[in-house]
């Protein structure tokens, strides 16, 4: 328990430069979730200043503290950092999304939902329901007797650890027009990824399957046996273009690369699994990089953004679109590939 170790915890050469929440799990021998949910907080402060964010790396030399009768910090509107919701207007919101927190709490029926659940008691607070808290207090319709938070539609997602551009629609006929473009695949979508390996510029089509022979969902062309369909399998195609902005070598890891990953398809962790079955997973990746066998880079999530989104806007017709520069931890991550 933290009530045993609350003395503060001076960081070792093992933990420099590694995320508060690894250096918290280490410092005060916790799991993983209890050092990220006192983060989260309020409750962890590096050289005595609060941090509430699990990805910010700590430097040698830095001092982290515990203390559990800090003032709770955690609040539905404040947890979005300043200037995230960079378009807002009657039809569609436009967040930038920080890493580290879901688009909307976990909903079996999937994406046929068309309005975002609200997330229940003790579940963490998601990206929808931070985005309706600041829309209430700008709108100030929390203050109106029997008012309730404005409703968000759900027309795509992002994985929790990915970072970036995403939309919401506030009417009906907003999310059907961007549910149809996103079918039709006519909404701009291009991510940043870090990758292992020297990866070549190219053009990935496979067909996906839930589950490609080894529990995970990925290519049918990738699993072992037959590469077709078999029975009732339901598969379905997906394309991403790869372009290549920065190679990267150390002593430490070997090749890395910077990519730049346009989706002309939008399957679940598509990217994801793309680029690992083509044999450079996505620095920070988890769950698809079993087959992997370089070295693999330390980083504080997966480093994955969102750097770009454009559709045409459901009400007025006009292409719009919208730019997000790298995040800070994904730019220290390549500052560390730079260093020779």
């Amino acid at each position: 328990m933290v009530e045993k170790k609350l003395e503060p915890f001076a960081l070792t050469p093992d933990l420099a430069d590694s995320p508060l929440d690894a250096v918290v799990r280490a410092g005060f021998a916790l799991s993983w979730g209890r050092a990220r949910d006192l983060v989260k907080r309020g409750k962890v402060a590096i050289d005595g200043k609060t941090c509430t964010e699990p990805v910010r790396y700590v430097r040698m030399g830095s001092t982290v503290t515990i203390d559990l009768a800090a003032r709770n910090t955690r609040t539905i509107a404040s947890d979005l950092p300043e200037g995230a919701l960079v378009h807002i207007d009657p039809h569609v919101v436009v967040v930038e999304k920080p890493a580290g927190i879901s688009t909307v709490p976990f909903d079996p029926e999937g994406m046929g939902a068309s309005i975002a659940k609200r997330s229940r008691p003790g579940q963490e607070i998601t990206l929808d329901e931070r985005v309706r808290a600041v829309l209430a207090r700008r709108e100030k319709s929390s203050t109106r007797p029997g008012s309730v938070p404005p409703s968000l539609g759900i027309v795509h997602r992002l994985d929790k650890e990915t970072s970036g551009l995403l939309v919401f629609t506030r009417t009906w006929a907003a999310k059907k027009s961007l549910t149809d473009a996103f079918r039709a695949h006519t909404v701009h979508r291009r991510y940043l990824a870090i990758v292992h390996g020297d990866c070549k510029a190219q053009t990935i089509k496979t067909h996906f399957i839930e589950d490609r022979g080894d529990g995970l969902r990925g290519s049918i062309e990738h699993r072992g046996g037959r590469k077709k369909a078999i029975g009732s399998e339901r598969s379905q195609v997906a394309v991403t273009n790869v372009e290549v902005v920065e190679r990267l070598h150390t002593k430490a890891y070997g090749d890395c690369t910077l990519l730049a990953c346009q989706l002309e398809t939008g399957r679940t962790h598509q990217i994801r699994i793309h680029l690992s079955e083509a044999g450079y997973p996505v620095v920070g990746e988890r769950v698809y990089i079993r087959s992997y066998r370089g070295t693999v880079v330390n980083a504080p999530r997966l480093m994955l953004h969102a750097a770009e989104l454009g559709f045409v806007h459901p009400a007025t017709n006009s292409e719009m679109i919208w730019k997000s520069p790298l995040p800070q931890d994904m730019e220290e991550v390549l500052t560390s590939l730079r260093d020779p």
